[in-house]
């Protein structure tokens, strides 16, 4: 076959799929239309058939604007465009964009937008614009000039992004993050307050040392929860960073404190018993266990596993290097009792093995509603 009869079938091939796409139920004349309207500037060949299924299929409102024209109108808008806005094509050609903006448009990023088609420079700005029946939408509009090939301003393509889902959710976020710092405030003051009534009544009544012992745990319980506020809005918080705030007083130095836990986000209602334990394992340490020794050291691990089919959060206190111990101690206080009830509270469970390198404890907290034993 020739070259000519080569050219010829491929021009009846285009017109093929040209008429296919505009038989189309979504077919989408405003792009077709444009080019007729515009013949010395259109796409030839198959980079026209592009250009209509282009902008009739794609789901982004778009417009071209004439800077050569007064008022530098919209000259073609798809049906996106048509669909986002209410107007029809009508009522949107031979208009500057502007009749989509409102009392509430905010005019700095106006004048951002016209600055930039001034310096025929690319821009993205947020707008608050108004459909035809009134209603308003946050519009992301990305605006930049196209050029032909001789390196002349032909137009001026809009893009609109209706971004105001997106918009209410940053809106959302920063409120929660306001009240997250609000009721970190009045937490801090709230332990403070308690802190303040334990200590005086335990001058009063003489018994500073049962009051110390129980400010130690409010404090650690504050510690739990005074890093994880900003979180606490998802319903979530990162476990590591609550367990390193109530230990953070104890680490006394490279190598008597490690942890091994991965990034993981656990239910806040994890916090106040596992601040708790981790509060009483340290004072024991201290006091009998591993830091009670100068070569003792502590780890602790965390991760997520799968107890009876369900998601848990296991956290494992594991002394080595202090005191030998070869069989449980006496109960000495109140610390393991308020360890056993704070798991059972949060529908946990815990585990104590008393190894001749230390005390290794495991305990396991729910992260799905319920108990298990």
């Amino acid at each position: 076959m020739s070259d000519g009869a080569d050219h010829d079938e491929r021009k009846r091939q285009l017109e093929r799929e040209r008429q296919a796409f505009r038989a189309s139920p979504s077919y989408d004349p405003s792009p077709a239309k444009f080019r007729e309207q515009h013949p010395e500037d259109q796409f030839t060949g198959s980079s026209g058939v592009l250009f209509e299924q282009a902008m009739a299929q794609t789901r982004m409102a778009i417009c071209l604007c004439d800077p050569h024209l007064e008022d530098m109108p919209i000259v073609f808008a798809n049906r996106a465009f048509r669909e986002l806005t209410g107007y029809p094509e009508d009522e949107i050609i031979g208009r500057n964009c502007r009749f989509l903006q409102g009392p509430e448009t905010d005019r700095s990023q106006v004048a951002k937008l016209r600055n930039a088609i001034r310096e025929e420079d690319v821009t993205v700005v947020e707008l608050l614009n108004y459909r035809r029946d009134g209603s308003t939408f946050w519009n992301a509009l990305h605006v930049g000039p196209i050029y032909n090939e001789r390196g002349q301003l032909l137009y001026f393509f809009g893009s609109q992004w209706d971004v105001s889902d997106v918009r209410a959710a940053r809106a959302e976020e920063l409120y929660a993050r306001d009240m997250a710092r609000e009721l970190s405030h009045r937490m801090k003051n709230m332990f403070s307050v308690i802190s303040g009534i334990v200590n005086i009544t335990g001058r009063m009544r003489g018994v500073e040392s049962e009051a110390q012992e129980i400010n130690e745990r409010v404090q650690a319980l504050g510690r739990a929860y005074e890093t994880t506020l900003d979180e606490a809005s998802s319903g979530t918080i990162e476990v590591g960073q609550s367990i390193r705030a109530v230990l953070e007083p104890y680490d006394l130095g490279p190598w008597k404190l490690n942890f091994r836990g991965d990034p993981l986000k656990v239910p806040y209602g994890v916090v106040s018993g596992l601040g708790l334990t981790l509060h009483e394992l340290a004072a024991n340490a201290t006091n009998y266990g591993a830091w009670s020794s100068e070569d003792g050291e502590v780890c602790v691990d965390w991760a997520e596993k799968t107890r009876d089919g369900r998601r848990v959060l296991e956290v494992v206190w594991a002394e080595m290097g202090g005191p030998a111990v070869s069989e449980p101690p006496s109960e000495k206080g109140s610390g393991n009792a308020i360890i056993d009830r704070m798991v059972r509270y949060g529908g946990g469970n815990i585990e104590r093995e008393w190894l001749e390198q230390g005390l290794r404890v495991c305990a396991t907290y729910p992260l799905e509603n319920g108990s298990f034993s």
